[in-house]
């Protein structure tokens, strides 16, 4: 049984019922053919097969799907995120913890029929949300898998699951579409971003990125049951050695975003794919650093620090 919560009507409806949302779609798709989806701008075409950074074509490429259990409780509620997992990723984080899905294009080639099949048999399953992960590098497609499943009844709100290194153009083409963003904000410093992330931009990408995700649906709102209806929702990985910038990056939610930020410091980091070979990676976060962590971010004045 759908879940039937107040936060149940995704805003891409409205745009269904305008015919706003066929626009997007072709001005998404348009952008395919000499590549500029995200901040690469690899200007390959897509359409003819050329493969950028992300290696994933016109295509949607899908890794796996279904409920997810271990999102924060707004997004999982008790029935579930309804996760979607992109394939390829504009990223190449040395630590990647889904490097076989995210570094290689391990995945399913899907026609917007196909993925909009996922999307309603989620919401069958009484899923609260669509989550769609690792979403940058594939927007067109997914707003061409949205658009069919929208036709077909689609209702539940929209998250955007990002590395928040998200083209701004691609960004505006989601607004009134996306119902909640809940980026990670990786790094502080951008010598750190390249090194680790292998983009020479993350900071200023991200920071601009994060701002228009928060113009378009302001800080987190949640209904009576405690399930997000849309909003920002902030993820922040804390890395060993303090390599995330953690201070910085609370300083700039709490200062350039909102005090009400809702912010997620996370603490699952462990070494994987290539880390550990590195000098600070190698090793498991300690529980002092998340602490510190966690204190950064009430000293810099945030407050909706999620805590479970």
């Amino acid at each position: 049984m759908p879940y039937l919560g107040t936060n149940t009507q995704g805003r891409y409806r409205t745009l269904l019922r305008s015919g706003a949302l066929y626009d997007r779609v072709e001005q998404a798709t348009r952008v395919l053919r000499s590549c500029r989806v995200c901040p690469r701008h690899c200007a390959v075409d897509r359409k003819a097969g050329e493969l950028g950074t992300c290696l994933v074509g016109a295509k949607a490429l899908v890794a796996t799907a279904g409920p997810h259990y271990g999102e924060e409780f707004p997004l999982r509620g008790w029935y579930g995120s309804g996760t979607i997992f992109f394939a390829g990723c504009n990223l190449r984080c040395l630590y990647c913890q889904n490097a076989e899905i995210s570094h290689q294009p391990n995945g399913k080639e899907l026609e917007p029929e196909d993925l909009a099949e996922i999307m309603l048999d989620l919401q069958e399953q009484g899923c609260h949300n669509i989550n769609l992960v690792s979403p940058s590098h594939q927007v067109p497609q997914i707003l061409e898998g949205l658009l069919v499943a929208a036709q077909r009844g689609l209702r539940l709100p929209l998250v955007y699951n990002t590395s928040a290194y998200d083209d701004l153009d691609m960004l505006k083409l989601l607004d009134g579409i996306v119902d909640i963003y809940m980026p990670d904000l990786k790094y502080a410093d951008a010598t750190v971003g390249r090194r680790l992330s292998k983009v020479p931009d993350y900071p200023a990408v991200a920071q601009l990125a994060i701002k228009e995700m928060h113009r378009q649906v302001g800080d987190l709102v949640l209904d009576e049951e405690g399930i997000a209806v849309h909003g920002l929702l902030v993820r922040h990985l804390v890395l060993p050695g303090g390599l995330a910038g953690t201070a910085e990056v609370m300083q700039f939610l709490a200062e350039e975003i909102s005090r009400e930020t809702y912010v997620h410091v996370m603490d699952q980091y462990h070494p994987a794919a290539k880390a550990f070979s590195h000098p600070v990676l190698w090793r498991t976060i300690r529980e002092e650093e998340v602490a510190q962590a966690c204190r950064l971010a009430r000293e810099a004045g945030l407050w909706r620090l999620h805590e479970e």
